[in-house]
Formats: C-alpha cells, sequence, structure tokens
C-alpha cells in the first residue's frame, strides 16, 4: 500500500491531513473540557450545606446587642449592612 500522494489518487493529500489534525485537536479539546467538568463537578459535590443549628447574622447581632456589646446606633448600621449586603 502506498501513502504518498503520487498523483495517482494514494494517499491522503493535504486535505486529509488538515481534516485529521483537526479532528485530534477537537477530539484533545474534548478531553480537557470534560476533564475540567468533571473537577469543577467533584468540587461542588464537596461543599458542605449550611449548618441549621449556626444563627444567622441578624441573630449574632441582636444577641450582641442585647448583652450590650454593641450599642443602639452600630445595631443600627449593622443591621442595615446585613438588609442590603454591603
Amino acid at each position: 500500500m502506498m501513502w504518498w500522494n503520487d498523483g495517482m489518487g494514494y494517499g491522503m493529500g493535504w486535505g486529509g491531513w488538515a481534516l485529521m489534525i483537526l479532528v485530534m485537536v477537537l477530539f484533545w479539546t474534548l478531553v480537557v473540557v470534560g476533564v475540567m467538568a468533571l473537577f469543577r463537578t467533584m468540587r461542588e459535590d464537596r461543599r458542605t450545606p449550611p449548618d441549621p443549628k449556626r444563627p444567622s447574622g441578624q441573630q449574632i447581632l441582636d444577641e450582641r446587642f442585647a448583652r450590650g456589646e454593641i450599642d443602639a446606633e452600630e445595631y443600627r448600621i449593622r443591621t442595615d449592612q446585613l438588609r442590603t449586603g454591603k
């Protein structure tokens, strides 16, 4: 079998080689994207859900105000910050 193009139709020619290179690039791109997606889903699965027993930020703030650790002005400022998310 002859694999070079001697003008008689043997071999792949430039079009075949270009197509083979394109297919290989697409294949390795899919492999890399697949591995990245696999690691991303594995990382998301390891995240622990929030602990329902843990008090919220507002509850902690209320307790600190009730104990006298912060004054009314600081309580109001921090409550506003919690509500706006800043």
